[in-house]
């Protein structure tokens, strides 16, 4: 029996009614009897008129079209819960993809049917199975939106495609020497960051001198850019990360006062993504290396730290990861750790995790 107390209207019903189209309708109403078996009476009694067709609903409005919901819920929801970055991504993805393909269905129209050919139409264009998904996520997003905001009773369940896993790109000890040591000028400074302390690249881009504490070695990322903005970091929290003596001397010798940006243009504006790629694959190039991204040297940053022995709650700490499921892509890096706690059942020792000395001034 779907029945409930709410504290402030009492008895409620409260279920979904499939039709024999396999519509779903949501039923949610008062009860005329305040009692658990006046309730549970009621409900018997919706499902029966629901059943012979004679159920009475109250005329409401239709709901807005995708199209039309969208500008709402980007303008005001989005707005008000979103960094800006991420209001970005949500007006494109819906610009470009969603609105093309839902953006005539009322809100109430789209179901399983039309979510399996947007899948479709998607994986015929190449998207990858990721990409499908995100987009997917933010239309699901707006959908419960309209759910919490009373235009539409349910969201459809959403069939997430399948992602295969992707190994992990990064560079080896003796490979990031060799990057370091073709880098031009200033950027030698940004990969050696990247590198030694693991900053995501707009957190490289929006990284401020008071943000860097020179004399004790140690950086707090408060801040990061993205399409020209600065907002906080992913997380949404600031972080404090120990500084290597290779890293400390390289800030060192970095000190400018063109702003109070560390990594700047020479006129100590905030960099673009462009301006940062070709000085990049231009060392890459010099090393003999592959061409990587600036996100490689933060991957680099937390494998290097794995096979040093370093605990995965540390690591998942440095990088600023929400959970430890993100930092566990780098666990395989350390096969030794779950090999010597086995090997203790035949002994008589006691297991000690291996430890990194993080501090500014250890090798």
């Amino acid at each position: 029996m779907a029945v409930r107390k709410d504290k402030r209207k009492g008895w409620m019903v409260d279920f979904l009614f499939t039709h024999a189209d396999g519509r779903l309708e949501r039923v949610r109403k008062r009860s005329p009897v305040q009692t658990k078996r006046g309730a549970e009476e009621h409900e018997r009694q919706l499902r029966q008129s629901l059943q012979a067709g004679t159920y009475q609903r109250k005329e409401v409005a239709p709901p807005p079209t995708v199209a039309e919901f969208s500008k709402e819920f980007i303008g005001q929801y989005a707005v008000a819960n979103n960094k800006p970055s991420e209001i970005d991504s949500k007006e494109t993805v819906f610009r470009n993809h969603l609105v093309p393909f839902f953006g005539k269905l009322r809100l109430d129209q789209v179901g399983l049917r039309e979510l399996e050919r947007y899948k479709a139409l998607k994986i015929k264009e190449e998207y990858k199975p990721s990409t499908i998904n995100n987009q997917l996520t933010m239309l699901r997003r707006m959908l419960a939106v309209a759910v919490e905001w009373g235009l539409i009773q349910f969201v459809p369940k959403v069939k997430w495609l399948k992602i295969p896993e992707v190994e992990v790109d990064f560079l080896s000890f003796e490979e990031a020497d060799r990057l370091l040591a073709h880098a031009e000028g200033e950027w030698k400074c940004m990969m050696m960051v990247g590198l030694k302390a693991g900053l995501r690249f707009g957190e490289l881009l929006a990284l401020r001198w008071d943000d860097v504490d020179l004399v004790v070695g140690q950086m707090v990322v408060r801040r990061s850019a993205a399409r020209g903005r600065i907002g906080t970091p992913k997380s949404g929290k600031s972080r404090k990360i120990p500084l290597c003596p290779s890293a400390l001397a390289a800030l060192k010798a970095q000190r400018h006062l063109r702003g109070e940006l560390v990594f700047s243009d020479s006129g100590g504006e905030l960099l673009t993504k462009g301006e940062c790629k070709w000085p990049l694959w231009r060392a890459c190039k010099k090393a003999g290396l592959r061409r990587i991204g600036w996100h490689t040297m933060r991957h680099s940053f937390a494998s290097h730290l794995v096979m040093k022995g370093v605990p995965l709650r540390v690591v998942q700490e440095l990088l600023g990861h929400a959970t430890i499921e993100m930092t566990m892509r780098y666990s395989h890096l350390s096969p030794n750790v779950p090999r010597d706690a086995v090997a203790l059942l035949d002994g008589h020792g006691t297991y000690v995790a291996p430890q990194a000395d993080l501090r500014p001034n250890s090798t």
